[in-house]
């Protein structure tokens, strides 16, 4: 045990292993005594009965345990900052952690949802997992270290980027537009505030998961070697706990305040970009952009199942809008940066069928995406505002596409990966106004 614990982070771990068994036993027995009737109120309650007592030292230990859970937490990204598996492993325990509390306190408020439940007893199940792997993995991993002296406004400024701070705007207005669309008016402030913090938390949290896959590969392009972790400025431990603690944060909090259904969509989105687009298709195949732009197209029907707490044919054809705007979007940055997709290996369309077909498609796909958005209307999902918006729109995009079509150069390209991620917003905004007003 000495040879084994002989850092002090692996005995902080050792003492926080304790104070849970300790926060565990002294819940049992507040449940089994019926304790809870005769101290009542939180944070602190005040018994009215010796067995209140009981209650009062499980509420007690729950806060030294929190502030163990923090210490750890703490030490971890001072000391551990190169740890691979220590640091992801301490920022899973700690979410968890804190996820438990948080699940357990909105049970109080929905003793009848059974997600929340369910979500409780898997927690639970996760939470000792994961402190036992810590406390084998710090008795055998964790070295004594001196913090390093870093630039706090820096190391900010990076792990904002690691989110692709741009990338979780566009996600988050088309997840507001399924919120708007579903609900058939501007929602309420509380329910906008989970469901654009959980999205924005799934959509940072992936987007630092994709850089952490990509580190190697990003080094070898020019648009993404100054990427905080392909430039070395974070460590790979802290992209890849940073990506796991706010993909893990987004659901609980999704799960807690808003409905089971909008949280296992987040997670689905983070599941296909992480797992099917960034770690297989991205390098396998030059149809990437066309079978991973699902995960882009996920967050509308979040905010659709955040309002409605189902899916039906109007969230379906928004996932089918962003679906088919994917290609035409990122071919035309493709063309544009050609050459830094062959130099790093990634097969994108310009770089495995030539520039003219790249071309090609991206009308192809473009007049496709332009008759999607037309069935809205034409089956009586969206009014007049709305159609003539997509038809103004959507001849602009064709004009642009048109033009890469045509004349080629980047020059074309880039104007026209500018104007489609300004078509989005636009588009998007028509579907709210159009929703609202109708």
């Amino acid at each position: 045990m000495k040879y084994l614990f002989r850092s002090s982070f692996s005995r902080y771990v050792l003492v926080l292993f304790f104070a849970v068994i300790a926060l565990t036993v002294a819940g049992r027995v507040v449940t089994l005594t019926g304790a809870e009737a005769f101290c009542k109120g939180w944070p602190l309650c005040k018994p009215t009965a010796p067995a209140g007592w009981m209650k009062l030292a499980h509420i007690s230990t729950v806060g030294i345990a929190s502030l163990l859970m923090l210490a750890v937490f703490r030490k971890a990204w001072r000391e551990q900052r190169d740890q691979r598996v220590l640091l992801p492993l301490t920022t899973i325990l700690t979410v968890i952690f804190f996820g438990q509390a948080l699940v357990g306190a909105v049970q109080v408020t929905q003793p009848g949802a059974g997600h929340l439940i369910l979500l409780h007893r898997l927690t639970t199940w996760a939470l000792w997992i994961s402190l036992f792997l810590l406390l084998y993995a710090s008795g055998v991993l964790a070295k004594d270290t001196e913090p390093v002296a870093l630039d706090r406004r820096q190391r900010l400024k990076d792990f904002f980027a690691l989110s692709k701070p741009l990338i979780v705007g566009l996600l988050l207005i088309t997840t507001y537009g399924g919120l708007v669309a579903g609900g058939k008016q501007f929602p309420s402030f509380s329910l906008t505030l989970w469901t654009l913090l959980g999205g924005a938390l799934a959509a940072g949290g992936s987007s630092a998961l994709n850089q952490y896959i990509d580190r190697e590969l990003d080094k070898n392009m020019q648009r993404t070697a100054k990427r905080p972790l392909a430039d070395g400025r974070l460590t790979d431990a802290e992209g890849l706990a940073f990506g796991l603690g706010l993909s893990l944060a987004s659901y609980y909090i999704l799960a807690s305040f808003v409905n089971a259904l909008a949280a296992l969509l987040s997670l689905a989105g983070i599941g296909y970009y992480v797992i099917l687009y960034s770690i297989w298709l991205k390098k396998a195949t030059v149809q990437n952009i066309v079978i991973g732009g699902g995960a882009g197209a996920i967050p509308p029907m979040v905010g659709y199942a955040a309002a409605t707490g189902q899916l039906d044919w109007t969230a379906w054809l928004l996932f089918l809008i962003i679906f088919m705007w994917t290609p035409p979007h990122f071919w035309a940055l493709a063309i544009v940066r050609m050459k830094d997709y062959e130099r790093a290996g990634v097969p994108m369309m310009p770089v495995v069928r030539g520039e003219m077909e790249t071309r090609r498609q991206i009308l192809m796909y473009t007049v496709a995406l332009v008759v999607v958005t037309l069935l809205l209307p034409l089956f009586n999902l969206a009014g007049t505002i709305y159609l003539v918006s997509a038809l103004a729109l959507g001849g602009a995009l064709l004009y642009a596409a048109w033009e890469v079509w045509k004349g080629g150069g980047n020059k074309a390209a880039w104007r026209m990966y500018k104007w489609s991620s300004s078509y989005l917003v636009f588009i998007f905004a028509a579907i709210m106004v159009d929703a609202v007003v109708r």
